[in-house]
């Protein structure tokens, strides 16, 4: 008798928490950079710019993205000059209005930036995996016609004219960070671009220089 009122309690519980569960694995991520692509409004999101114009096609994939992997030399000593990446969120001013600079939220404590102390040379990759337009069009992310760029270049702090910036376009698409620890020192950096490689299409990457990159306009 014991048993069956248990597994009638049982099976209570799993008609009362199915919809629950099943509302969690299918509905998008909240915040930028989910499923949905969190706040960026998805009809508002301008169509992948002509794969004959590379520097728009970056300019344009670095405002989409939210997080890219950097890659820096490693300053651990067991694997000492060695490569070590990580991911990091990112942005580059409001959608649809960045300036091309991708800037990040740095602590002494991570890896990364004790690598960077040591050597500031680093190579940064971002993709439209991370959105919805990868998935929609059936394109695996290792794919060209997912389109990703990747930069290299040197990793430093931001000076004072910068910082409102830098903060204000962080804390826009990532206001978690606003809450993070203050005794972890954290502070505003950002990747100074010396070379561009653009990948959207089979046939090899398109060198961009940094003068063609910003010297895109958005209308």
């Amino acid at each position: 008798m014991a048993a069956r009122a248990r597994g009638s309690v049982r099976a209570l519980l799993a008609a009362l928490l199915a919809p629950a569960l099943l509302s969690l694995l299918v509905s998008p991520a909240r915040g930028r950079g989910g499923r949905g692509h969190g706040d960026w409004d998805p009809v508002r999101v301008p169509p992948l710019p002509p794969r004959e114009d590379a520097a728009r096609v970056a300019r344009f994939v670095t405002n989409l993205c939210d997080w890219g992997v950097l890659a820096t030399v490693s300053s651990l000593e067991a694997v000492r000059g060695q490569p070590f990446a990580d991911v990091l969120s990112l942005s580059d001013g409001p959608p649809g209005a960045g300036s091309g600079e991708p800037y990040f939220y740095l602590s002494p404590l991570q890896l990364t930036a004790n690598n960077l102390q040591e050597n500031p040379h680093a190579t940064l990759t971002m993709s439209l995996a991370q959105t919805d337009f990868c998935r929609k069009h059936g394109f695996d992310p290792q794919s060209p016609l997912c389109a990703h760029i990747i930069m290299s270049g040197t990793v430093t702090k931001v000076n004072e004219t910068e910082t409102d910036f830098a903060k204000n376009s962080l804390f826009t698409r990532h206001p978690e960070m606003k809450t993070w620890p203050s005794s972890h020192n954290w502070f505003f950096a950002k990747l100074n671009i010396t070379n561009i490689w653009v990948l959207d299409f089979f046939g090899g990457p398109k060198i961009v220089t940094p003068e063609e990159y910003y010297n895109v306009t958005f209308q």
